[in-house]
């Protein structure tokens, strides 16, 4: 992992001299508008076939396992509007998905039945800001922050009966990179996505912790 995360900065900075964003571009292109792609780490280490399948008991006893977890990573669009060089403020979408299928098997092991449709998924939504640190005509260099509220939802019920129940969530940017060309951009950021309803009740905790995306400003 922090093999790959060298190269991707590597790379970052070696094309840097091919981008570029004058000062003048940013006065008449304030607004930025960007679409990415988030990992999935924390689910993938949260929910990734945790129960050893019993076959030591006797056939007619029967037990229902989560089994074959598939992450759709995160997805999420994101707006600025850069107020100067150092200061943006706008809004981000992200949406995440972890399906799996739900396996009966008997008490030697084997399965009885299969329904591969359970799912959860978190749609968070929030205001974000954004602090650029360290501005270059080819890179620059920024951290941010977002809160706001988490919609968790999918087959799968609380306590309540209820599939879908909302809580906080918060987005922090602790080191961000965007290169530049003309009114085109890409940009790679390290941080984490957190959602939460209350001690007890936790949608994220680190997950999207690497980002790329895309994106053009007007």
């Amino acid at each position: 992992m922090k093999k790959i995360l060298t190269y991707i900065l590597l790379l970052c900075l070696a094309t840097a001299p091919a981008f570029s964003e004058t000062r003048v571009d940013r006065a008449v292109m304030p607004h930025e508008i960007r679409a990415g792609w988030g990992d999935m780490l924390f689910e993938t280490l949260m929910w990734h076939n945790p129960n050893a399948v019993i076959n030591t008991m006797p056939a007619e006893w029967s037990k229902t396992y989560d089994e074959q977890f598939r992450y759709h990573q995160h997805l999420f669009l994101e707006y600025q509007y850069r107020f100067n060089y150092w200061l943006g403020i706008g809004g981000m979408v992200d949406v995440g998905e972890v399906g799996w299928n739900q396996v009966t098997r008997n008490g030697r092991g084997e399965e009885l039945s299969r329904d591969p449709n359970h799912y959860f998924y978190n749609i968070s939504i929030m205001p974000t800001i954004r602090f650029t640190y360290f501005r270059h005509e080819y890179l620059n260099l920024y951290s941010g922050l977002g809160i706001g509220v988490c919609i968790n939802g999918g087959t799968e019920t609380n306590v309540h009966g209820q599939h879908t129940e909302a809580g906080a969530a918060v987005n922090i940017t602790a080191l961000g990179m965007s290169a530049n060309y003309k009114r085109y951009f890409a940009a790679v950021e390290f941080g984490g996505l957190y959602g939460l309803r209350n001690a007890n009740t936790i949608y994220m905790a680190g997950s999207r912790m690497f980002t790329a995306s895309v994106g053009a400003r007007f």
